[in-house]
């Protein structure tokens, strides 16, 4: 389906993304792992072409991704819908409005300008609102859900856009642990359940674990993993961040038992203090 071959993506001496080559031959939910800096985000940018890749190739199903200009490439950015760490929702406009924006690329500027959207159309973003539980909320400023329910929303919108990958940017980074939990168990539903592709920055190592088919570590803009879950163990992760013997997994744990453990533990230590 989605090929890469040797990408590199440079900002002045920086290079971000260096030679990244592998393939996604089928439908999946891939995650991409490494520290902040390690190129995770540039690559899903190049992906959906907001950014330029400076060498190399992609291709979708044969296609040169790199290649596509005007209608072709907005055509292509429709069909690999992004969903981003802070939601870019816009705040005071109402829930089910924000998602019918994941139709603008099929829509006249006349339509775009007086907000105007088929009922067919309109009745679809709440279909979607109300599969991922939070259709009650359609009414509302978007501004008025918590995060949790705003990243629903975002990932509503993307769905309205009917694609056939996600990109996902970090999108439980700004989430507490029940909400990280939903807002992933969604995108692995729509996985399962669609058969689309999702591909998504991850900042946690239990959550490619219990989540994803395959997961991609990257290190200072290079590929340094590429394997199933199980073979993604703290030795690797140690390779993968470039941290010594004292990492530990719990301290990134997006887990609520883990959390609630860790908790305990401080509450204990600080009482035997006391």
């Amino acid at each position: 389906m989605l090929a890469f071959d040797s990408l590199t993506k440079r900002f002045g001496a920086n290079v971000a993304v260096k030679n990244v080559s592998f393939s996604i031959d089928r439908p999946m939910m891939v995650g991409i792992i490494g520290a902040s800096g390690a190129g995770k985000s540039t690559l899903l940018r190049i992906i959906n072409r907001l950014t330029d890749a400076t060498s190399g190739k992609l291709e979708f199903e044969g296609r040169d991704v790199l290649g596509l200009k005007g209608t072709a490439k907005r055509e292509w950015q429709s069909q690999c819908a992004m969903i981003f760490q802070q939601f870019n929702l816009v705040p005071r406009m109402d829930v089910v409005s924000n998602v019918l924006h994941g139709t603008l690329n099929r829509r006249s500027t006349l339509a775009t300008m007086f907000n105007l959207y088929p009922t067919a159309d309109i009745h679809t973003a709440i279909a979607i609102l109300d599969r991922l539980g939070i259709a009650e909320h359609a009414p509302k400023r978007a501004e008025a859900l918590s995060g949790g329910q705003q990243q629903r929303v975002a990932i509503a919108r993307a769905l309205m856009q009917d694609p056939r990958i996600i990109l996902a940017d970090e999108p439980i980074a700004s989430l507490d642990p029940m909400n990280a939990q939903i807002v992933m168990d969604a995108l692995r539903r729509i996985h399962e359940e669609d058969g689309r592709t999702v591909i998504a920055n991850l900042h946690t190592l239990d959550t490619a674990r219990r989540y994803c088919d395959r997961v991609i570590g990257m290190r200072m803009g290079k590929v340094v993993f590429d394997g199933t879950p199980e073979q993604l163990t703290t030795g690797v992760a140690r390779d993968i961040y470039g941290a010594d013997a004292d990492f530990s997994e719990s301290a990134t744990s997006t887990s609520i038992d883990t959390i609630e453990t860790s908790a305990a533990r401080a509450i204990h230590a600080a009482e035997a203090i006391a």
